[in-house]
């Protein structure tokens, strides 16, 4: 019903509005600065180099040449789309809607979910901890993307709490009927899996829900673009036979409006606050097939699993590369060294940590990164094997698969 949940969106009159706008720091403010503080989050989060990085990270085909193929940055943008649309009529606050779904993905790693998995494998071996893009989300934004405030100063995005838990509550996978936000105000370090907990807003279980709708039908699109699934095929043929014989009558193509279109309007006409964020069974049930059809007939795709392959020995030797450097206080200098054989890779992960370990900024000029509201030390790598490993982990997450590429052609070239 349109307008149902106005009652209970973020807002001042919220009873949780003072911890939804609550920010880890003080962030510097202007005159004349009319922004609000989910406004303020949105425009913080577009200017980062780590939401500039989606436009070369894969959203399902990995660095494809066609230009019309979908990639992390449109996702966002269509997860944008689709939560604003539904927290419009619902009442909701729609900045803060907008804040989340633009940040959401700011965690993933290069080649998508494989890359996802080939972390997380590296990260269980070497740390005994599970790398999820949720979390690594929550890392970026609070300990590793900077900007410089007016007087040219490093500071973090400090954002607050309400975008930062939508942020790394918002995994993608819904498989219940009914959506509706946790009452606990946890500090969000402490969450250790993906959907542990729901979002601490309405407005987070909106985007949780619009990742979902958003990709579905562009993944079938991109497979026929890509010619992994043909529009008049067998399994096309029987998904629309399928769906509209038993689950929804209605629907006259498999495209992406076709989709979309009543899984959005099916939430907006069943929602209300007391209810939560529905979808009717019949609904949830053509999502769900949509989602074990893209799974069968796309992403375990035969024809993917050759690039599966390249992108796993990439990311691997990059992290192998790396791991070797480590020297105790001593480990600037083994970068150093690295750049006679790796350029590239050698300049920018000593960069790296020039910025982000102790040793780095024992020797940095005075003042270089801020005052003590700006960037963190986050890796003490002079006495402990294990952060440094956690940081070549986080520099390879925020790699494009471009730039990941760009920098296996340097390890094997001579």
């Amino acid at each position: 019903m349109e307008n149902s949940f106005a009652s209970v969106r973020m807002d001042e009159h919220n009873p949780r509005w003072a911890l939804a706008v609550a920010r880890n720091g003080d962030l510097y403010r202007r005159n004349g600065d009319f922004r609000t503080e989910f406004g303020r989050d949105y425009t913080r989060i577009i200017h980062s180099t780590a939401y500039s990085r989606l436009k070369h990270k894969t959203q399902v085909f990995f660095t494809t040449k066609n230009d019309h193929i979908c990639t992390r940055i449109e996702h966002v943008n269509h997860v944008d789309s689709v939560s604003s649309t539904i927290g419009r009529y619902l009442g909701l606050n729609t900045e803060l809607i907008s804040a989340i779904a633009n940040g959401h993905d700011l965690g993933h790693s290069p080649f998508g979910h494989l890359g996802e998995r080939v972390l997380r494998e590296i990260s269980q071996a070497e740390l005994e901890e599970m790398f999820w893009h949720e979390r690594q989300g929550l890392r970026v934004v609070d300990d590793i993307e900077t900007l410089l405030d007016p007087a040219g100063r490093t500071k973090n995005l400090m954002l607050t709490y309400a975008v930062r838990d939508g942020i790394i509550s918002h995994c993608g996978e819904v498989r219940q009927t009914v959506l509706r936000p946790r009452e606990d105000n946890i500090p969000l370090e402490e969450i250790v899996r993906p959907n542990q907990y729901a979002p601490y807003t309405w407005e987070g279980c909106v985007v949780k829900i619009a990742d979902k709708i958003a990709y579905l039908g562009r993944d079938i699109e991109d497979a026929v673009r890509l010619h992994i699934l043909t529009e008049d095929g067998e399994p096309l043929k029987e998904l629309k036979k399928m769906l509209n014989g038993q689950i929804y009558a209605h629907l006259q193509s498999i495209t992406n409006t076709a989709i979309m279109y009543p899984l959005i309007t099916d939430i907006c006409r069943e929602s209300t606050p007391e209810k939560g964020l529905v979808l009717s069974q019949s609904h949830l049930d053509l999502m769900n097939v949509i989602m074990k059809f893209n799974y069968e007939y796309i992403y375990h795709s035969k024809r993917l699993g050759v690039y599966h392959a390249y992108a796993k020995l990439i990311l691997e030797s990059i992290y192998n590369i790396l791991k070797e450097c480590y020297a105790g206080d001593k480990t600037l200098e083994e970068l150093e060294r690295l750049q006679n054989d790796y350029p590239t890779l050698g300049k920018h992960f000593l960069e790296r940590m020039k910025k982000f370990s102790d040793i780095g900024r024992a020797i940095a000029e005075h003042d270089k990164f801020g005052n003590d509201f700006g960037n963190k030390i986050i890796y003490h790598i002079a006495g402990s094997e294990r952060d440094y490993r956690l940081a070549c982990i986080d520099y390879i997450a925020g790699m494009t698969d471009i730039y990941a590429e760009k920098i296996f052609d340097e390890l094997t070239t001579f």
